[in-house]
């Protein structure tokens, strides 16, 4: 996750000749040169903000550029909140699980699926086992229709070397 900071350019910092002006309440002064523009901007003891550089003249800004930085900090802080990070919780399991084992993981898996988190159900082949894949992908596939009421196959049984997975995600409400 990134932010791409942008400082704008203020006051003298701005080296155009010409812009267009834009006062502190929306409306278009008009074109003049990027000294007027900052004395203007003093009158009325706020900063001239160069909005759009890349404009036909740029286009300058009177504001309280402070405020404004202020105001995008806060911003970015409440797009932060509202974000949610996809927690993916683990079970590791055997081809030739027992039953009562199967239904203990289930019921964790119930758990962190209603909790909001994916789950990842793993087999994991020993020695001998490698012959048997179908027993695993049928043990994920018996965990799938277990928990086919709350949470949805979002990656089918996958073998990646002497490991079979399969992901699971919570239903989305509609």
């Amino acid at each position: 996750m990134f932010y791409i900071k942008q400082e704008l350019e203020i006051n003298e910092q701005i080296r155009e000749k010409e812009v267009q002006l834009i006062d502190e309440n929306g409306t278009k002064l008009g074109i003049m040169s990027s000294k007027e523009a900052l004395s203007i901007a003093e009158e009325k003891n706020l900063d001239l903000v160069l909005v759009a550089p890349n404009g036909n003249p740029p286009v300058c800004k009177i504001m309280n550029y402070g405020k404004y930085k202020f105001e995008q900090s806060k911003k970015e802080k409440e797009a932060k909140k509202k974000q949610k990070v996809a927690e993916l919780k683990e079970l590791r399991i055997t081809p030739n699980i027992d039953e009562h084992d199967f239904n203990f993981k289930c019921r964790n898996a119930r758990k962190f699926i209603e909790d909001g988190a994916k789950v990842k159900i793993t087999v994991r082949f020993r020695g001998r086992e490698l012959n048997y894949v179908k027993l695993g992908e049928e043990t994920l596939n018996r965990f799938a229709e277990e928990l086919a009421d709350i949470a949805v196959v979002e990656k089918k049984p996958l073998l990646e070397g002497k490991n079979m997975f399969v992901i699971l995600n919570k239903k989305s409400e509609k």
